[in-house]
């Protein structure tokens, strides 16, 4: 199993809202399992991520078929593929493996599909799925929720909106500071984070149609982004306790060493 270190990451989430209170909030980012704070409470157990550099190699692949099959390989008119080759260059991941999946997109056989699915402490969980054979990969997830707490349902979308999310430098930026440049920039949220290679970052939230004007705002006032793209951000949270935090993680663990599995987005909160 990949990823077995304990997750050290913070993460904290600043709600930008007309009453500007703080609180904290987990989802599942762009950065395949990134450093939750639910999961600090979670003691000597596998981590929800691919700490394995060739997992996160083999994940951004499936992203990248997946985006030319929809948009072509030519990242000038397609916007989601130059995002992800955004991304892969930040990450330092190996050019010969990029072109090889641009390339390969169309010959590969695969279909991309997005399971719903509900899991420890009525948590809901998107998963997005790019695979050859549907029925294996549909009996793995379903066989997987089964054995950690879940079980593929209908309606978890409801909990989740599609937004755009700018990944920022931290660059020692306080938590008080990052509110106000969320502000001025015009975002909705800020999260305070790692990523999968523990680097800190901010992640910045906000309306799909304004991504790029935040982005630029924000570059506008001396933030280093590293990227943006369309994520599922949830908005109706789940509480989760200590002993179903621990099953949770696990059943995220076992997701993501499967190997159709390219990512999942959560609602999980820990209870304080």
């Amino acid at each position: 199993m990949l990823g077995d270190m304990i997750l050290r990451a913070f993460r904290l989430t600043v709600r930008v809202s007309a009453a500007l209170q703080s609180s904290r909030a987990l989802h599942s980012s762009p950065a395949l399992w990134a450093g939750h704070n639910k999961w600090s409470k979670v003691k000597d157990i596998k981590i929800p991520r691919d700490a394995a550099r060739s997992r996160i190699i083999a994940k951004y692949t499936m992203m990248i078929r997946i985006a030319v099959r929809e948009g072509g390989p030519n990242p000038e008119f397609n916007v989601a593929l130059a995002q992800l080759l955004e991304q892969c260059r930040n990450k330092n991941l190996p050019k010969a493996t990029i072109e090889g999946a641009i390339k390969g997109a169309k010959s590969k056989p695969g279909v991309q599909y997005l399971y719903e699915a509900t899991g420890p402490g009525g948590c809901t969980l998107l998963i997005e799925v790019f695979t050859d054979n549907n029925t294996r990969s549909h009996q793995e997830i379903k066989r997987i929720l089964m054995k950690n707490g879940g079980a593929l349902c209908e309606g978890a979308h409801r909990n989740f909106d599609r937004k755009g999310v700018v990944a920022a430098s931290r660059d020692g930026v306080s938590s008080e500071k990052a509110l106000e440049l969320a502000i001025e920039a015009g975002a909705e949220d800020v999260q305070e984070m790692e990523d999968e290679e523990e680097r800190p970052i901010l992640q910045f939230i906000c309306d799909i149609v304004s991504m790029k004007a935040v982005r630029s705002a924000l570059e506008g006032l001396g933030v280093h982004t590293l990227s943006a793209g369309l994520e599922f951000v949830s908005h109706t949270p789940s509480l989760l306790t200590q002993t179903q935090l621990e099953t949770a993680s696990t059943l995220l663990d076992a997701l993501s060493d499967c190997p159709d599995v390219v990512r999942v987005w959560d609602n999980i909160h820990a209870q304080t």
